[in-house]
């Protein structure tokens, strides 16, 4: 059989997680219009009868402003130099900008790379055109697919595409896994995917969750979680009045659970204050960043 790793590289918002959850048939990584939703490398693994592919969804690359984004984009930069091959991703539904522009300035692929353009069905004849042109002026040698993960078009042809990049090699996990994190980890991702899809613009990106305990001892499964804020008139804005937003986050997280788990959860949130942690070499090592 074939195998290998296969790394989902690409801006902010350009779709990689909605790819690989498409393709894997279940949610691995937590997908938000807010840009740096990916904060860690999110393993998916793809079986069939001919290749095992394990996926790698990296950080979006972006012009950091803090030492989280630095450490997110070396991260993302770190995956595509330990690939057997990239994909390129490209939101095919918006024009070339500087962002672009800093990214292929800042990219370089030591592996094959295919280029993925993304939201093929939100794009028009004369943009796909002038995209294409623009991305094969810098790689003329390079394969390139359009596919939409939303609507689930092509991406079967993404997967001929990338078997065909790869060789011959070993069963790197059981068929029956679809991810190398673990329970905490999905919990702690699924009430910041939900802390991020419900408050304002002026808090999401200085938010972490920490899933500090689960209690198996009780009939019903007790999920003990802390988010993390930056600034103490964040920490109000969280909870809301009333503590009508952090109820809304914990049910919103609890069905996703339960979802996943095929089993009723009491998930008990708390926030916490940790001043600028986002700049905190420390927090960010305690929270595994680093």
């Amino acid at each position: 059989m074939k195998s290998g790793f296969v790394s989902l590289v690409g801006r902010t918002n350009v779709g990689k997680s909605t790819i690989l959850n498409t393709i894997i048939g279940q949610k691995i990584s937590i997908v938000t219009p807010k840009s740096q939703t990916t904060r860690d490398q999110i393993i998916g693994i793809y079986n069939n009868n001919e290749a095992q592919i394990v996926f790698l969804d990296t950080p979006g690359i972006h012009k950091p402003h803090n030492e989280l984004g630095e450490l997110l984009d070396k991260r993302a930069y770190s995956t595509i130099r330990n690939c057997d091959l990239a994909l390129f991703i490209i939101d095919a539904s918006k024009e070339f900008n500087d962002g672009d522009s800093f990214l292929l300035e800042h990219l370089k692929f030591d592996c094959d790379m295919i280029l993925v353009f993304n939201k093929i069905d939100l794009t028009n004849i004369n943009l796909i055109t002038s995209l294409k042109e623009k991305y094969l002026s810098y790689f003329p040698n390079n394969e390139y697919i359009e596919v939409s993960a939303k609507e689930n078009f092509n991406l079967d042809g993404l997967i001929k595409l990338v078997i065909n990049h790869l060789e011959e090699g070993p069963q790197y996990y059981d068929v029956n896994t679809i991810t190398d994190k673990d329970f905490k980890f999905r919990v702690q991702e699924l009430v910041r995917e939900k802390a991020l899809l419900c408050l304002k613009d002026e808090v999401p990106h200085g938010v972490a969750v920490l899933c500090d305990d689960i209690d198996y001892s009780k009939k019903e499964l007790e999920i003990y979680c802390k988010i993390v804020v930056e600034k103490e008139s964040q920490k109000g804005i969280v909870i809301g009045k009333g503590a009508k937003m952090i109820k809304r986050i914990g049910t919103l997280a609890r069905k996703d659970i339960e979802a996943m788990l095929q089993k009723h959860v009491n998930l008990i949130l708390n926030v916490q204050v940790q001043e600028d942690w986002r700049n905190s070499s420390s927090f960010l090592a305690r929270i595994g960043y680093r």
